[in-house]
């Protein structure tokens, strides 16, 4: 299949080139949190065939945003990881993801799908750097059978899917109450007083925690109004 261009000759279609076509945008968005085997990504991705994942991994890979990598022991499987390129595209999805936030996302519809996981680039976009200077915190969350966890380090966020090694806080958590934190539509102090969640470790942390995270406020997109209607 030839790939299909803009014919400009600008740095902004030149990168819609290479990860504008539907999907690729989002294959980059599950690599960027660490290598991902075939079967991983049909998992997250569903509703992108076999034939077609296969398609637009090999189109990263020719166009040097992806490569077939081996994990390491026990696994020792195939999988594919981002190349410098692909991962310096990590800003950009960031914030796309705090857009989407504040102008896309409002309740869950009834025919999307949901992983828990998402939310490891979801607090990365989220996360405020000042707020974090001097604090040091390991929290590991376990949402149904997903678990992730972040490392706040001084002002930065290493955020990873599966468990901590010592994490200072663990939190666990329903997928129905995950998603109302992410619509804000609830809170975890009320997930925890309904029963839909736990905390366990250190509370002041917690508090702490709570602050280094910033959901935008939401906005509201309006169309114009028809000529001559009173707005």
């Amino acid at each position: 299949m030839e790939q299909r261009t803009y014919k400009q000759y600008c740095a902004t279609a030149r990168t819609l080139d290479l990860i504008g076509e539907r999907w690729t945008v989002l294959l980059i968005r599950e690599l960027l949190t660490g290598p991902k085997r075939f079967s991983d990504l049909q998992a997250s991705l569903r509703g992108l065939g076999t034939g077609l994942l296969a398609a637009r991994l090999k189109h990263l890979e020719h166009e040097g945003l992806a490569r077939k990598v081996t994990l390491p022991p026990p696994a020792r499987t195939s999988a594919y990881a981002l190349t410098e390129a692909g991962a310096e595209l990590a800003p950009a999805i960031l914030e796309l993801a705090r857009w989407g936030l504040k102008w896309a996302m409002d309740e869950r519809r009834e025919d999307e799908t949901f992983h828990p996981g998402w939310a490891v680039l979801g607090l990365r976009a989220c996360f405020d750097a000042d707020a974090a200077a001097g604090i040091h915190v390991v929290c590991e969350f376990r949402v149904d059978e997903e678990v992730f966890h972040i490392r706040v380090d001084d002002g930065t966020i290493e955020a990873l899917h599966g468990p901590a090694q010592h994490p200072d806080l663990v939190i666990t958590i329903s997928e129905n109450a995950f998603v109302e934190l992410i619509g804000q539509t609830s809170t975890l102090a009320e997930a925890v007083t309904t029963g839909a969640a736990t905390v366990s470790g250190d509370r002041e942390r917690l508090s702490r925690l709570a602050r280094l995270f910033r959901l935008p406020s939401r906005g509201v997109r309006q169309a114009p109004q028809p000529s001559g209607q009173a707005s």
